[in-house]
């Protein structure tokens, strides 16, 4: 396949997201922002999808408040919320960040690529799973790729790049231009089991875990630890509370399939997830978080 152009930095103007909770709504609001002409998000029913366009908006409106050089009406008006994948017909790019499961994955990218032309692009934006086990579920994957954005996203600086074995020699090179038209770094990773962020922030995160469950520090010193000795931004712990239990269990359970025992989850997380404690969104989890919203 021949080589396609080079690319500026810039947005592709029709982007689709599909799953709109906390992930897959901070990536409309930063391809919003950006300056992507019409974003649109699919959720799976009514009431999913009017939760996505107010978490959407609400992120709008907070970046606005902060500065950001912007029209709110004028972000509204190019963001469509929908119930089913029909909505992304003429989309160019299309991110799928639906929970980290294989079969729902598969079938995501399914529905997904049904709707779209044979020059548009999907990612998906999982943590952990092959993207060689994932581009199976594609008649074209060679327009497939990883990006993989960081929660929360408008906050954070970072989006890996994960290039699947079937991916068009250019689509890398695509996707870092869009990554820096996001305002935010690319870094370039193959696709082995946890990419690199996750395997190494999810390796520290399960460690610190198992201090807790064995008592040799509390959570908040634990963070301390990392924050004061090593100067990272926000502990493993708080950092895993931000992610969800739940996610980084899943995560976890993907790379001890994949890795080895080094990554089994240790008996507190499997515990807080059972009982509800996912972390911020459930307003509590290793931290208390009162403000707590889905």
């Amino acid at each position: 396949m021949s080589p396609e152009p080079a690319h500026a930095d810039s947005v592709p103007a029709r982007v689709g997201v599909l799953g709109g909770g906390r992930m897959g709504g901070g990536i409309a609001h930063a391809f919003l922002l950006a300056g992507a002409a019409a974003v649109t998000v699919v959720e799976r029913d009514a009431a999913a999808a009017d939760a996505a366009r107010e978490r959407i908006e609400r992120s709008i409106d907070a970046s606005l408040a902060r500065g950001f050089a912007g029209d709110a009406a004028a972000l509204r008006a190019a963001l469509t919320v929908a119930t089913d994948a029909s909505a992304f017909a003429g989309a160019e790019l299309v991110v799928e960040a639906v929970p980290e499961s294989l079969d729902l994955k598969l079938s995501a990218l399914r529905a997904i690529e049904a709707q779209l032309s044979a020059d548009a692009v999907i990612a998906s934006n999982t943590s952990s799973i092959p993207l060689a086990q994932l581009a199976g579920a594609l008649s074209r994957p060679e327009r497939f790729i990883g990006l993989h954005f960081f929660n929360p996203v408008p906050a954070s600086s970072l989006i890996e790049v994960v290039v699947c074995g079937t991916s068009d020699e250019a689509l890398p090179e695509r996707a870092r231009a869009w990554v820096r038209a996001l305002g935010k770094t690319p870094i370039t990773v193959a696709d082995a089991p946890g990419f690199a962020s996750s395997r190494l922030g999810v390796a520290l995160a399960l460690e610190a875990i198992r201090m807790v469950e064995q008592g040799v520090a509390s959570a908040a010193d634990i963070d301390l630890a990392m924050e004061l000795g090593y100067r990272h931004p926000t502990g493993p712990l708080r950092t895993t509370d931000i992610v969800g239990l739940d996610v980084r269990l899943g995560i976890a359970e993907h790379l001890e399939r994949d890795l080895g025992p080094n990554f089994t989850p240790p008996q507190l997380l499997r515990d807080m997830v059972a009982a509800g404690k996912l972390g911020r969104k459930t307003g509590s989890g290793f931290y208390n978080w009162p403000d707590a919203s889905g």
